[in-house]
């Protein structure tokens, strides 16, 4: 999972794909972490992405780095129970503390990817497995 992490860090954006019905959506995202050995990524309760993931937990994860390489991170969207990773989320980004408390009623929902491939790709090249 270390690739996959630093891959996406390296990346600063990346770009999150859902379905809804019969309709591909796609949004960037930036903020992730590594904890207990899984990449963990959070969106908002109250979001169409969470809504579209609960449905549908196939997803997929694009990210391309500034030298060309580019990253597909493809499996199925489990969320987490254990609150212990919106609170490591929220203490990395006390920003978000002001839309997700108990006053706004907004929860930070976090997931992982299970059933995962994970792929380097260059530009112009043959891709390397990362898992």
């Amino acid at each position: 999972m270390g690739k996959v992490n630093d891959f996406l860090t390296e990346a600063g954006v990346f770009f999150l794909a859902t379905t809804d019905g019969d309709q591909p959506k796609v949004r960037p995202l930036g903020a992730h972490m590594e904890m207990d050995g899984k990449v963990i990524f959070g969106v908002g309760d109250f979001k169409e992405v969470y809504r579209q993931l609960c449905k549908n937990p196939l997803t997929e994860i694009v990210a391309c780095k500034p030298d060309g390489h580019w990253l597909r991170y493809t499996g199925r969207a489990v969320f987490e129970t254990d609150p212990k990773y919106a609170a490591e989320a929220l203490a990395a980004a006390p920003h978000l503390k002001s839309i997700y408390n108990d006053e706004t009623g907004h929860k930070l929902m976090m997931f992982h990817l299970e059933d995962a491939t994970a792929v380097d790709i260059a530009m112009m090249g043959e891709g390397e497995n990362l898992l």
